[in-house]
């Protein structure tokens, strides 16, 4: 499977999402997409990173951005984490890793010792023509949205 790549059209894709949806890239036609991935729901780094965005949303809003995170949680995780977060964005559930693998976020990581595949925290800014124009891997929680939000402006 080929994965995207800078400045070049994302294919459509379609997910299971919170609020009982299904959710595909061309819903959001017209519209800036941040998709950013993120490795377990309710966990700290995912938490504050949630909470960062929720907290901007209103200024994503206003540049006509949507905002949805992706993770490998079922909806049922992923709608407890929302309501409890009180994040006004959708989550998607990428149980089989479809999407996972079509932005290359699968990666090996260490835990307790031992490698295991996982999704490394990562962020993506698609154009209101589906183009996909930044990308940020290996994402350190502390600054990253306010990073994206300017990625953002510098788009209008």
């Amino acid at each position: 499977m080929s994965h995207v790549s800078l400045n070049e059209k994302v294919p459509d894709f379609r997910l299971p999402a919170t609020g009982d949806q299904q959710l595909s890239l061309k819903d959001f036609k017209g519209k800036n997409l941040v998709i950013y991935f993120y490795p377990k729901d309710s966990t700290p780094g995912c938490t504050t990173e949630g909470q960062d965005f929720r907290d901007h949303h209103d200024a994503f809003t206003a540049l006509n951005t949507v905002i949805l995170g992706v993770s490998r949680d079922s909806i049922k995780s992923h709608e407890n984490f929302k309501a409890k977060q009180d994040f006004p964005f959708e989550l998607l559930s990428d149980a089989d890793e479809t999407l996972c693998q079509l932005f290359d976020v699968i990666k090996e990581k260490n835990m307790y010792g031992k490698t295991v595949l996982g999704i490394e925290r990562s962020t993506f800014l698609i154009d209101s023509q589906g183009t996909l124009r930044q990308a940020w891997r290996k994402v350190k929680v502390d600054g990253h949205v306010a990073e994206v939000l300017a990625a953002v402006k510098a788009l209008a």
